[in-house]
């Protein structure tokens, strides 16, 4: 098992990189190895894989270490600013520039420029930072004259790149400079074995910052729920589900047994229907003169189906009840946690149900 964990001042965060799997220490071991080399590196994965501790890790095992790690997200700048903030403008240059402003690449100088989303710089944009790349000078916005910095750049990005550039997207030659040496970060889901060993990492992370005098760990269901969890926010989202079930946990002796993947998940959230009929106009009353009589509504056909002519309400509304069950389960093909969503209801609260009803040898 690989753990390295990051505190620098100037990414002003604390976190984790930890696993055992092969696809995450081959993308460790190849950013180590490309670290001691003074080239650009592209770093390739989906949200919340680990991007930006790639970089960092790439800078403090350079030769670089004791200069700045410069971070810039290229999405989180309007188009127009992008190039401004990359490579600084001179008073005057335009609307708003009331005074000479260093970019990114001058704040860098000597260390390292971390590009975050790169895919979303514009055109112009990269048509200055390939002339960065390729000669090492820069040019304020405003200037007649070039800078020269020395900057090592590593960019990071979760699109296809390649088919940018077949769409015309994106530079060719930019491309081909910025990846001498490409990492493409595992997603969570393919990382076996690494799900139990980053859960029981950040339940203890949390525990402490609970204050809880020790940490009772995950029940064996929980830790098989955490597993079979397709994680499409990766690591972060892990950590977001691991830490939010241990704040939620009641008995800090006793096994984490409950987890919440959907935060957003309530009875009472708004649909998309609800949020419509609240914003449409209201409506005009009714002409009662000239208006037909109204008819009554057909009744649904979910209760048109309910049993009926019985004495026995618990009974008429259990088998009801089953009958929901089952018909959610054929449409869903027996995926308890697409049934789960059909209905409304939490993965734990379908399990209840189901077992209540004998039908978990059917739903599995």
């Amino acid at each position: 098992m690989v753990g390295f964990t990051t505190n620098f001042s100037r990414m002003e965060r604390s976190d984790s990189f930890i696993g055992q799997s092969f696809p995450f220490l081959d993308a460790v071991e190849r950013a180590s190895r490309a670290a001691t080399l003074n080239r650009p590196v592209l770093v390739i994965g989906e949200r919340g894989t680990g991007k930006e501790l790639i970089a960092e890790r790439l800078h403090h095992l350079s030769s670089r270490w004791a200069g700045p790690l410069i971070v810039m997200n290229c999405a989180a700048l309007p188009e127009n600013l992008i190039e401004a903030e990359l490579f600084g403008h001179e008073a005057g240059s335009f609307t708003g520039a009331a005074k000479t402003r260093h970019g990114r690449f001058e704040e860098a100088d000597g260390g390292t420029l971390f590009l975050d989303e790169l895919g979303t710089l514009s055109m112009p944009a990269q048509d200055r930072l390939l002339r960065a790349t390729e000669y090492g000078e820069i040019t304020r916005i405003g200037a007649s004259k070039p800078i020269s910095v020395d900057v090592r750049i590593v960019a990071a990005t979760n699109e296809n790149l390649p088919a940018q550039v077949e769409k015309g997207k994106f530079r060719a030659d930019l491309l081909d400079r910025l990846s001498f040496e490409v990492i493409t970060l595992p997603p969570l889901r393919v990382r076996e074995g690494d799900i139990p060993i980053l859960a029981e990492h950040f339940g203890r992370r949390m525990s402490v910052e609970l204050d809880w005098p020790n940490w009772p760990g995950f029940s064996a269901r929980t830790l098989a729920q955490l597993e079979a969890f397709h994680w499409p926010g990766n690591v972060r989202e892990l950590r977001n589900t691991v830490e939010r079930a241990v704040y939620r946990h009641e008995d800090a002796e006793r096994p984490i047994d409950h987890i919440v993947f959907d935060p957003f998940h309530s009875p009472w959230a708004p649909s998309a229907a609800s949020v419509a009929t609240a914003q449409a106009p209201v409506a005009q009353p009714p002409d009662l003169e000239h208006s037909e009589p109204a008819q009554e509504p057909a009744p649904a056909a979910a209760l048109a189906a309910a049993p009926t002519g019985t004495s026995d309400l618990r009974a008429a509304v259990a088998s009801f009840e089953r009958q929901l069950l089952e018909d959610a389960l054929a449409r869903n093909r027996f995926n308890q946690r697409a049934t789960a969503s059909a209905l409304g209801l939490s993965y734990d609260q379908l399990r209840h149900a189901l077992k209540r009803h004998k039908l978990l040898d059917a739903a599995a």
